[in-house]
């Protein structure tokens, strides 16, 4: 089929990465996946939640919003949806994937994801650039001293893919989302999957679908992994 912004079924949108895009967090990152822009940020804070004090081990938690004119209609600011809370967990769940926890010592990482413009993808682009602004905040954490190397276990990306008009594509933009008979989100640490969220929003799906479908988007996050690791290769 041809894709409304004439992309291959199987290609991402062009994605872009600008670390230190603020001056202020321990890291930060834009991450722009075709007309879908988020800005991450990590926040290191000292000690950990009280429920694991005397644990030895620290904690990586997210935060995510969507600022009011991100979509075609204003949305109010500062609502708190089910769908917002979602999202949250999801982006914490798959960043302490990528982290020995016990490597950080008993300190915190507070990620935010704000959505500033959305188009389709807006989970998934926050997971993916959140990984990058983690790393940097871990990287400051041993420059300071307060652990003795990064405790990265592997990289951890996400995508999306749909069964748009019985075609199965990789990345959907919000257009074809809204069109799609099943919409999945899937993470993956290096060649593992953390997470997949499928629906069959408008027809139900066979197993040898859902294996396309898993495979594509395996193939998506090995190209977002070698953009995240060239992105913190440079200084």
């Amino acid at each position: 089929m041809s894709r409304v912004d004439g992309r291959t079924n199987e290609a991402l949108r062009p994605v872009e990465f600008k670390r230190g895009y603020l001056k202020h967090p321990e890291g930060s990152v834009l991450i722009t996946t075709g007309e879908t822009k988020v800005i991450c940020t990590a926040t290191l804070e000292l000690g950990v939640p009280g429920w694991l004090n005397g644990s030895g081990q620290g904690w990586v938690t997210a935060e995510y919003g969507m600022l009011p004119r991100s979509t075609n209609e204003r949305m109010n600011r500062y609502k708190v949806s089910g769908r917002t809370q979602e999202i949250q967990r999801l982006i914490g769940r798959s960043l302490r994937a990528a982290v020995d926890m016990k490597g950080m010592g008993e300190n915190t990482i507070k990620i935010d994801c704000d959505v500033i413009q959305a188009d389709g993808g807006t989970r998934t682009a926050s997971i993916t650039g959140a990984f990058v602004a983690l790393c940097d905040a871990l990287d400051y954490m041993v420059n300071l001293g307060l652990i003795s190397k990064k405790p990265i276990i592997g990289n951890v990306a996400a995508v999306s893919v749909g069964i748009v008009k019985n075609e199965t594509l990789l990345d959907l933009c919000y257009i074809e989302d809204s069109q799609a008979d099943v919409d999945m989100n899937i993470v993956m640490r290096d060649n593992e999957f953390v997470e997949v969220q499928g629906t069959g929003e408008g027809s139900t799906f066979k197993r040898a679908v859902l294996d396309d479908m898993l495979d594509l988007a395996s193939r998506g996050i090995s190209q977002l992994i070698e953009l995240q690791n060239k992105v913190l290769s440079t200084p």
